[in-house]
């Protein structure tokens, strides 16, 4: 196998057995309306006429989550990718592929990523890495990762600390925004500016909405650690624990929610460490438009399509029940409806300048 094929099947090695994980979210300092609605009894909603669906980017999802990108580039990839596809398909949501580098490097490993014959209906955002146009690749190699896949929208992956702490990455920088403008203008598909961890700060956001992206997936800190994964990779000693230390290193996903939805007027995808639900309506809440969620799918996928169904399962209904215990007949009200914000987050934007008083006093 290539060296970007051994990478990819490290990852999904790494990610399924090891503890990649910062957990530092910021959700857990967020607390919905809930609990007072809760105790009057007036939820004035009817439980199961709760509605989820939504729009993004002019596209249909029975729920507001999207299967973030994992995997390609491998055979265990191919069948990861049916799976998820398959129950993507069954319950409305969208969907990402893993970084298509490896079928642009190899056209015999497209058929790794392609997933339109399972899931005809679905949001489909295919993936290439932002630097790799600063090291040669064009307009023709990002139309090529949207045709190979049929897909809805082109996610250009931010994974700068992932790179710099790998020991095959590309740590050449220079140029990226002017890429994301090059391409944005010239693909004729949208394209979704996306963090793979780290965060994106409201000075970033306002930088990738001027470069014409059409939506931003921050990518928070608090989910699965790149720097973990290629911790666990590293061979060399001294490196392992400097990949170690950036662990934690980044912007939480709550804070950097907040952030952006505050700078820009494009749809925020959040994901990063969302792992329930509740969680998912927090997010909501905050103002994105779809939650992401990767991990957590990652090892019912390596068992059955059966095992995805069963925790989407899980997701979808805790979603609805944390909307109607807030009194939320559909994601606007929900994302009407008063927000507390403690802890670290709150001291977090009180710091960057964002008044939080006003989640409170919301209607």
């Amino acid at each position: 196998m290539s060296q970007t094929q051994n990478r990819k099947a490290d990852h999904i090695k790494v990610c399924a057995e090891k503890h990649v994980e910062s957990g530092k979210t910021g959700f857990g300092d967020i607390f919905l309306n809930e609990m007072e609605l809760v105790h009057s009894a007036l939820p004035e909603a009817d439980f199961k006429a709760v509605r989820t669906d939504c729009k993004l980017l002019g596209k249909k999802l029975e729920y507001p989550i999207m299967i973030a990108d994992m995997t390609g580039g491998t055979p265990e990839a191919q069948e990861i990718n049916h799976r998820l596809a398959k129950a993507a398909q069954k319950f409305g949501i969208g969907m990402g592929v893993g970084s298509q580098r490896a079928a642009i490097e190899n056209p015999k490993l497209e058929s790794t990523y392609q997933v339109r014959g399972v899931a005809p209906d679905i949001f489909l955002a295919g993936n290439l890495g932002i630097v790799q146009f600063v090291k040669g690749y064009g307009i023709s190699e990002a139309k090529r990762a949207v045709e190979m896949i049929k897909a809805d929208a082109l996610c250009l992956h931010l994974n700068a600390l992932q790179e710099v702490v790998q020991p095959e990455g590309d740590t050449d920088w220079k140029g990226c925004l002017e890429k994301f403008q090059a391409i944005s203008k010239s693909l004729g598909a949208p394209v979704i500016a996306k963090e793979t961890g780290a965060g994106i700060s409201r000075e970033v956001a306002v930088q990738l909405e001027k470069a014409g992206v059409s939506a931003i997936d921050i990518g928070g800190l608090g989910g699965t650690s790149w720097s973990l994964v290629e911790k666990f990779r590293n061979k060399d000693e001294m490196d392992k624990d400097i990949a170690g230390n950036f662990s934690d290193w980044g912007i939480p996903t709550a804070v950097s929610l907040i952030e952006t939805n505050e700078a820009v007027n494009i749809p925020i995808i959040a994901t990063g460490g969302i792992r329930n639900g509740i969680e998912i309506a927090k997010a909501l809440s905050l103002g994105a438009q779809a939650v992401g969620v990767a991990l957590p799918l990652l090892k019912p996928a390596l068992k059955s399509e059966a095992e995805i169904e069963k925790k989407l399962y899980q997701l979808t209904k805790e979603l609805r029940i944390a909307m109607f215990l807030a009194g939320a007949k559909n994601l606007d009200e929900l994302r009407r409806n008063p927000i507390v914000i403690t802890g670290k987050t709150k001291d977090w934007l009180e710091a960057r300048g964002i008044d939080v008083k006003k989640f409170a006093n919301r209607h």
